[in-house]
């Protein structure tokens, strides 16, 4: 016989390499075929429910890292909470009308003019639907969990229903109204934008300082002085109507050369240092108050007068302090000119940016950045034009087709949130959970300083806003019409509204006293996509029997406080006076390694399916909770290797536990926590404090936490010392000894409650893992529960006493390595080591109850008090150590130096203990002996 066949090497045929690339897929088609989201929400029907919403991405395109890690996070989230006494049902969602498809079905050659309105919307809607099944797939493949057969889709019917009865509540409570103020207005998509279709990017505009000739100075000025203005849009001078000034700042009349000038006093310095004022005086200052309401001719429009207004918005920043006022082109011109009763011109530019007629004969026809150029001719021409700056600033730019926008006057369908601000803010304030901290400030302030929003958009892919016109022109505004229109799209869907006349959608027999004749028209405008999402609180959480509202959770991109966070609490406010949600968490942008954006332009685009047929999803997953993804992350190829790395680490430490518990029954062979040994108790309860540390990280969303303890845990603990050690245990003990049960009875725990923590991360593997473990009778690992904290008796002062034990520990290794360097020993095997104790540290030792021999991997161990220790006796980290080469003869068996080898006549090469054991356990061994 073969000593070799008296160890207990584990053997498990529990694969060391994953291949998961191969693998995942399959385990994925083995999930959805056994419906195994299903049999999770039926397991935990009655049980507390906990609502995450999905915000939907767009449908177009494949996913990329950003969308990856946002449905890892709600995909870890929900599968804890399955597991943790919470019914969480999952449902994706997409958002599926707006611009961007509208684009690509120009760019595969379809002509939107060459077809009726039904026709462009029917060709979105197929594109729209095969988008989703590319994304769909992608998110599947990621191994996210949901129920996938039945999502949410802005262009359903059901859905476009519930977001018109939304719009009717709004409307029915006047919120909703139509202006001709000004909007961001994109030209390169000929349509109006919200706030949240804006980014900001640097340029550099052509900025003009030029003066306006008073008209009438109501005995303040006198006629022919020059009112100096500065702008940094010179073709908005056309549409200028008049001039606003700081009612109390001082405001200096300056003559130079006999021309007089007004500028604010404290900028006068400065300017005229830039304008080559050399020898100018101060005729007087006057207050921006006692110059209200006096007039100026335009620059170059011939009988038109600038009237002088006050307006809070003026400062001395920069500028003349006098601020150039164009009612159509700004927010701030428009509010200052209404309160004196100007009102803005809706047709000095078209929908591509182009002036027209109305601005001038000059500019007819001309592209507004080109028109900078004809307002500085004109203004040279009539000599009023005091300087040119080229100027760097940060501009308004539309977020999908990245060109700068304009603000622009036009008719437009908005929501106020004027009247119910206040409960907006107080549910910020109240009623909402930030996570980080900082979004409440950053959403508070957003609604605090928000005007209208703009809801209508000048597309045909979208959903119509429900509202007719009558013969005169009268807006039909009506929540019982409205209502109306929501029944019928939810029967036959919106596109029935551009199939049919007014007439055909209103309700039967309806009249209005401004259509005498019964004529009506309709409107042609879609509403803003962000109504779409922001109303999926009521078109999916209010709709679905299984779902709850409000929301326990949304989870998204910090881009979504101005985006779906701010929409979907705007209309829930507006509608039922509270918020949609409890919880907001928000996360970061991925960038590429060196923290720059992934585009295509610069080739750093990093594709979750290149990650996937490479490395497997498991790896994307487990780098999405090693990040701190509530700010911005890094992600390359190398980082993912490194990843893969800790992957590999984590599958080779449960292959050990499944290789070594494969011949333990926890059903017969369990050791009761009383009955462990005293360190396998304290392994148990160092392991069970792990599982208090993931649980309580997972609760709080903190996925980088739970990343951490656990792989800690593995590295320190687990290989580092308990496995390290209790190798000798399990391999050279007997099989069903007392000593190897309580250890196999500790890694047994391990392995089942960690394969359950390790789940939401990696459910690949950790269902994997489960097929090893043939005494779980689950079906499957996700259709079981977190593992749950216990009390354990002693617990705390357990880990207390053998935490301090590692210091000694630790010593030991110190000593051990500095015999290794002076070649006394070898492995820590050859050693005998001495400990020369101090009252207290030797009562440590007493008081843990074990033979700590063993867990320093030596082979003898002597205990004496400090007063013996010799001079020579070094001294490491507070402990007097001597290390020795051991005494006797190493053992073929568990290569440790015994005194006592064949003490056992017939096993003259192992210890007496040995002996025993294989005596009680090989009876073979006996009569057979061991090959030599």
């Amino acid at each position: 016989m073969k000593i070799k066949e008296t160890l207990n090497i584990g053997k498990t045929k529990f694969p060391m390499r994953g291949s998961l690339p191969k693998t995942e897929l399959e385990r994925e088609n083995i999930w959805f075929e056994n419906k195994v989201y299903e049999q999770r929400q039926k397991l935990n029907e009655g049980k507390p429910t906990f609502m995450l919403h999905d915000g939907p991405p767009y449908a177009n395109g494949n996913i990329h890292l950003g969308h990856a890690m946002n449905k890892i996070s709600k995909d870890i989230i929900v599968r804890y909470k399955s597991m943790n006494g919470f019914r969480a049902p999952y449902v994706p969602g997409w958002d599926t009308h707006g611009l961007p498809i509208e684009q690509q079905l120009t760019k595969a050659g379809h002509d939107r003019k060459k077809m009726s309105k039904a026709e462009w919307r029917k060709l979105a809607e197929k594109f729209a639907l095969e988008q989703i099944d590319t994304q769909r797939a992608d998110f599947k493949r990621l191994g996210v969990s949901g129920d996938w057969d039945h999502p949410y889709i802005t262009l359903l019917p059901k859905f476009e229903a519930a977001q018109v009865r939304v719009f009717g509540a709004m409307a029915g409570k006047g919120y909703i109204f139509r202006g001709g103020k000004p909007v961001y207005w994109s030209w390169s998509s000929e349509s109006a934008l919200a706030e949240a279709e804006i980014e900001y990017h640097d340029i550099t505009s052509k900025t003009a300082f030029y003066g306006n000739v008073v008209v009438d100075g109501r005995g303040v000025l006198e006629p022919g002085t020059q009112l100096v203005v500065w702008t940094t849009t010179p073709w908005t001078v056309p549409g200028s109507r008049a001039i606003t000034v700081g009612a109390d700042f001082d405001y200096a009349v300056v003559v130079v050369d006999d021309v007089k000038y007004v500028v604010a006093e404290q900028l006068l310095s400065n300017l005229a240092e830039s304008f080559g004022w050399q020898n100018y005086t101060i005729e007087k200052t006057v207050k921006g108050s006692e110059i209200e309401r006096v007039t100026a001719a335009h620059p170059f429009i011939d009988g038109l007068e600038l009237l002088v207004l006050n307006g809070a918005h003026v400062t001395l920043d920069s500028g003349t302090g006098l601020v150039h006022t164009a009612p159509d082109f700004g927010e701030d011109d428009y509010f200052v000119s209404k309160e004196y009763g100007i009102e803005p011109n809706t047709n000095l530019v078209d929908d591509q940016g182009k002036l027209t007629e109305e601005a001038g004969a000059a500019f007819d026809g001309v592209f507004y950045q080109d028109a900078d150029d004809v307002t500085l001719r004109l203004l040279t021409e009539k000599n009023l034009l005091l300087k040119q700056v080229d100027v760097n600033h940060s501009y308004p730019f539309d977020w999908r087709t990245k060109q700068p926008i304009i603000w622009r006057a036009v008719p437009q369908w908005f929501a106020s949130i004027d009247g119910f601000r206040d409960d907006i803010l107080k549910a910020i304030d109240q009623d909402i959970n930030f996570l980080p901290e900082w979004g409440k400030k950053r959403l508070y302030n957003m609604i605090r300083d928000r005007g209208d929003w703009v809801i209508s958009r000048q597309r045909v892919w979208g959903l119509p806003l429900p509202i007719f016109y009558a013969e005169d022109g009268t807006e039909i505004v009506d929540e019982a019409v409205i209502r109306h229109v929501a029944d019928l799209f939810e029967e036959h869907g919106s596109t029935y509204w551009f199939e049919h006349e007014a007439k055909e959608l209103l309700p039967e027999g309806y009249t209005n006293e401004h259509s005498p004749n019964g004529i009506f028209t309709k409107e042609e405008d879609i509403m803003d996509v962000w109504f779409d999402s922001g109303s999926s609180w009521n078109g999916v959480l209010n709709t679905r029997e299984d779902l709850t509202y409000p929301a326990d959770l949304y989870l998204e991109g910090s881009d979504q406080y101005r985006g779906w966070f701010n929409s979907s609490l705007i209309t829930s406010v507006a509608v039922n006076g509270h918020a949609p949600y409890k919880n907001v968490l928000s996360q970061g942008f991925v960038l590429d390694g060196n923290g720059e954006k992934m585009s295509k332009s610069l080739g750093n685009i990093i594709a979750p399916a290149d990650v996937v047929k490479e490395m497997g999803a498991e790896i994307i997953r487990l780098w999405v909770s090693s990040v701190d993804s509530s700010q911005d992350v890094r992600v390359s190829m190398d980082l993912l290797k490194q990843t893969s790395e800790t992957y590999r680490k984590i599958r080779n430490t449960m292959r050990f536990l499944l290789a070594n518990t494969a011949d333990f029954n926890p059903n017969e062979d369990a050791v009761a926590y009383a009955d462990l040994t005293p360190v396998d108790q304290y392994f148990y309860a160092k392991f069970n404090k792990l599982v208090a540390q993931v649980k309580t990280s997972y609760d709080a969303f903190d996925f980088m936490r739970v990343y951490k303890s656990v792989v800690n845990f593995i590295n320190v603990d687990l290989s580092a010392f308990y496995l390290d050690f209790n190798k000798d245990v399990l391999y050279v003990e007997a099989p069903k000894g007392a000593l190897r049960r309580s250890a196999q009875t500790v890694l047994y725990k391990v392995l089942r409650d960690l394969d359950k923590l390790l789940l939401p991360i990696l459910p690949h593997t950790a269902e994997e893992i489960f097929e090893y473990m043939p005494y779980e009778t689950a079906d499957f690992a996700y259709l079981t529960d977190m593992p749950e904290v216990e009390e354990l008796a002693n617990a705390d002062e357990l880990i207390t006493n053998w935490t301090k034990f590692m210091a000694v520990r630790d010593a030991v290794n110190k000593a051990l390595e500095a015999a290794r360097g002076h070649e006394l020993i070898g492995k820590p095997a050859e050693a005998a080591v001495t400990l020369y104790l101090t009252d207290e540290q030797r009562a440590l030792i007493d008081v843990l109850g074990q033979d700590v021999r063993v867990t320093l991997l030596v082979s003898q161990l002597h205990l004496a008090t400090v007063n013996d220790a010799g001079a020579e006796v070094p001294n490491f980290d507070g402990f007097k150590i001597l290390v020795e080469h051991a005494a006797g003869e190493v053992s073929p068996r568990d290569r440790m130096f015994h005194t006592d080898l064949g003490a056992d006549a017939d096993f003259p090469m192992l210890s007496a203990h040995e002996a025993q054991i294989i005596r009680e356990n090989y009876p073979e061994a006996v009569t057979e002996g061991f090959e030599v």
